[in-house]
């Protein structure tokens, strides 16, 4: 996907905005001692109180107790209760259990599991002194005002650097692309270093690759869904490689409030990829979606900072998440574009013809390969038997018992076995009523 879209996000100089990357290099030198971290972490952030919309506390005890008896039989969960898994998401995980959820949604504790100590022999490892100079180049970049990563000693910036060193050399083909690093940084706020090497796996190997030219499909989808916003960006020259990247590379990390962003990562590691394109159409649709607003974006300019400059009150995480829900884009919507995309590349065109990686569809589609590569990597199963067993012979049909001429004594004899035997009863001279005949 990185090829795709572009490996370096640096844009022209003249369409640089500091707004998208949360703090400038002005900022590295730290913010005063006067200035509080909020409830994220972030010095000076607005995020201290939880904003409008916000659900009680209350309620968010009740969802934890969920989460709480989902993750203890995640197995039974999944295999069961996926639907109640995925509803759950798009309300939003709680704070507090975001580092035990995540692993499990994206599957990152399986592998995990099934590579113990590899982490720690990455760690270890020397690095590639080409992508170390290049990683070490993007540290101070990664949300300087959070508390984690003010220090270049601290921390965060050290476990940042020994993740994407990790991934580099868990994947040399692939090396280190600079959207890596806010993704390695937003998973570290939740996650210890090996787990959220794991993650950052799972999301560039599993969720990210499987589609050729995100760009080109988003377009598509863009143009059958807001047909009016897709003919101005093409009138004014606006295209998808001007803002695509960084919304769908960084996961919208550095493009979004920091709780949307959570709630955004908890729906896209439940649902997957199109989750990113649900998030990208909402907002165009917020920035360009009236003809207000097209009107006052004549050119590239404006139209690009009108994308950039979206109201905050507008990307409020509960109000902002019920739209993207709404948004009509389903997995299969999302294959039959990208066939369409693929279908419509010519025959002539250099190179090898492009084969879009495998990609899995969120967490179930994760959880349902994942146990089916453990069963491969078990005992061999046994061939089954096929045992035919003779037919058995057909029973005579019950007979009702003739008891026509018998009297009941002699049935109640039957019945209860032969008679105990005693003195002599005498003889009576009446008949008795057993001995009546019918």
């Amino acid at each position: 996907m990185a090829q795709a879209l572009g490996e370096d996000l640096v844009q022209p100089p003249e369409l640089q905005d500091d707004s998208s990357s949360l703090g400038s290099d002005s900022e590295l030198s730290g913010p005063g001692p006067y200035r509080q971290a909020d409830r994220y972490g972030f010095i000076g952030g607005s995020s201290a109180e939880p904003g409008p919309g916000h659900p009680p506390a209350d309620l968010i005890r009740q969802r934890e107790m969920k989460w709480v008896e989902m993750t203890s039989h995640w197995e039974k969960t999944m295999s069961r209760r996926y639907k109640k898994v995925k509803m759950q998401c798009r309300k939003g995980i709680p704070s507090a259990l975001r580092a035990r959820c995540w692993p499990l949604l994206c599957g990152a504790h399986v592998c995990q599991k099934n590579s113990p100590g590899t982490y720690q022999e990455l760690a270890e490892a020397p690095g590639d002194p080409q992508w170390m100079e290049t990683i070490g180049r993007d540290l101070h970049r990664q949300f300087p005002l959070h508390e984690m990563f003010v220090s270049p000693q601290g921390h965060g910036q050290q476990g940042l650097l020994q993740v994407l060193k990790a991934y580099t050399l868990y994947r040399p083909e692939q090396g280190y692309c600079q959207a890596q690093g806010p993704v390695a940084a937003v998973l570290l706020m939740h996650l210890p270093p090996e787990e959220a090497f794991w993650c950052l796996v799972q999301i560039c190997e599993v969720y990210l690759p499987g589609y050729y030219g995100p760009h080109m499909v988003f377009m598509a989808l863009l143009r059958r869904l807001l047909p009016h916003v897709h003919k101005h960006l093409q009138q004014v020259g606006v295209g998808p490689l001007l803002y695509l990247p960084e919304w769908f590379l960084c996961l919208f990390a550095r493009s979004l409030p920091f709780p949307t962003v959570l709630r955004v990562w908890d729906a896209f590691l439940s649902e997957g990829a199109r989750v990113l394109f649900r998030v990208g159409l909402t907002l165009v649709r917020l920035a360009l979606g009236t003809a207000e607003q097209r009107g006052a974006c004549p050119g590239l300019l404006e139209t690009l900072g009108a994308l950039r400059a979206i109201p905050p009150a507008q990307l409020q995480e509960e109000a902002f998440m019920s739209q993207v829900h709404s948004v009509v884009l389903s997995e299969r919507d999302l294959q039959r574009e990208i066939k369409a995309q693929l279908a419509q590349l010519p025959d002539s065109a250099p190179g090898p013809p492009p084969r879009p990686q495998v990609r899995l569809a969120g967490a179930q589609a994760i959880f349902e390969a994942q146990q089916l590569a453990g069963v491969r990597r078990g005992a061999k199963p046994e061939v089954p038997r096929i045992v035919v067993q003779p037919p058995e012979e057909p029973r005579p049909p019950r007979r009702k018992p003739q008891t026509r001429g018998k009297t009941f004594h002699g049935l109640l004899t039957r019945a209860r076995g032969p008679p105990i035997e005693g003195p002599p009863r005498p003889q009576r001279g009446s008949t008795s009523f057993l001995d009546t005949r019918f």
